[in-house]
């Protein structure tokens, strides 16, 4: 399907009839982050004065732009989900709309072949992940601007999206490019027609130049900080193991998971079993390798007790082992962790000093 081109009123009218099948959640500017928050909280667009504070109105809302704190799987591989209740053999099950995920970035969308691998592989297919991926709306967008922290591109991440979303779109100020990436995708450009029209050569150049532009900028932030590409970081890691490197870098490290968490690809997790009064019920909660207990076992034995070999642990898994087992790196250059890190510790040094330690 032809790239169309929608106006900032008319995806605005789009979204709000969205809203009928889908809670839809989309970016919102809180100084100097963008936070999803459900379109049906958003005030009308409104002069603020000065001191005003009426919470989140139309005038946050952005699409483009740089991705949003939250990482994309927050959606999809839930922190705290219910998995099963009182031993019965059906998952149990939420009756809400399913989601439409409006303006999430390249890099967040990377992360869905990592998260694919893992819970919708050949070996284990999770009921809860599939359904959100089959049933949940995403509406992604091209980055605008980059953050100083992004290195998206020497992970081959390029900063506009190519796949694993339903509908792009491109701002080209006052209006957006649409491209359809999916069945769902073109069904629902097809259904809402006629809020598209047809872009002239002028908007589609506007949009490639735009592109190169970001990409640049991502570039820029390559070269200055001495990201190596993908391409050299093949065994880089097996290499230095035993490298005095990893319990430098760990030195101020506070034990805290924030990479983890934060990071759009982490995707370890644990089982809680919770007994209340009437039932007993199993969650499914976020897990971090960072932490002590981490890999330790009934018997008290733990393979990493050392807080520098679980560091290690992290970058060993997204750079040697991923790659390995699944031909994927699994780190989408978001840069989140840099930004989460109390201890300052920066995963694109820690990977120039594996590769330079190579080359020596």
């Amino acid at each position: 399907m032809d790239p169309k081109l929608i106006a900032q009123a008319n995806l605005l009218s789009l979204l709000n009839e969205l809203q009928e099948q889908y809670s839809v959640l989309v970016p919102i500017r809180k100084g100097e982050t963008r936070f999803y928050e459900p379109l049906s909280v958003l005030k009308p667009q409104v002069n603020q004065g000065a001191g005003a504070n009426p919470g989140s109105t139309l005038n946050d809302f952005v699409v483009g732009e740089v991705r949003a704190f939250e990482p994309l799987k927050t959606f999809f591989f839930q922190a705290k989900q219910k998995v099963a209740e009182n031993y019965q053999d059906t998952a149990p099950r939420k009756q809400a709309k399913p989601l439409c995920i409006v303006g999430a970035k390249a890099c967040d969308l990377k992360g869905f072949k990592v998260l694919d691998a893992v819970f919708m592989g050949d070996d284990y297919l999770d009921p809860f992940y599939k359904t959100a991926r089959e049933e949940n709306l995403i509406i992604s967008a091209d980055c605008t601007s980059a953050l100083e922290v992004c290195f998206c591109l020497s992970l081959q991440v390029d900063p506009y999206p190519k796949e694993n979303f339903d509908v792009n779109l491109s701002d080209i100020g006052g209006s957006y490019i649409a491209e359809a990436g999916s069945d769902k995708g073109t069904r629902l450009l097809e259904k809402h027609s006629g809020y598209f029209q047809e872009p002239g050569k002028d908007q589609l150049k506007k949009r490639d130049k735009q592109r190169a532009e970001v990409a640049e900028q991502v570039r820029n932030n390559i070269r200055s900080n001495g990201v190596p590409a993908q391409d050299r970081l093949a065994g880089a890691i097996q290499k230095n193991y035993e490298n005095p490197l990893w319990k430098e870098e760990a030195e101020t490290c506070v034990e805290c998971g924030a990479c983890n968490t934060i990071c759009p690809t982490c995707h370890c997790f644990l089982l809680y079993d919770q007994l209340g009064d009437r039932d007993l019920v199993r969650y499914r909660l976020w897990d971090s390798c960072l932490i002590k207990d981490f890999a330790k076992v009934a018997g008290g034995a733990n393979p990493r007790p050392q807080l520098w070999m679980r560091l290690r642990n992290r970058f060993e898994k997204k750079f040697d082992y991923f790659p390995k087992v699944n031909d994927l790196y699994a780190c989408t250059g978001c840069g989140r962790c840099i930004l989460a890190c109390p201890g300052k510790i920066d995963i694109r040094n820690v990977l120039k000093r594996n590769v330079e330690n190579v080359r020596k």
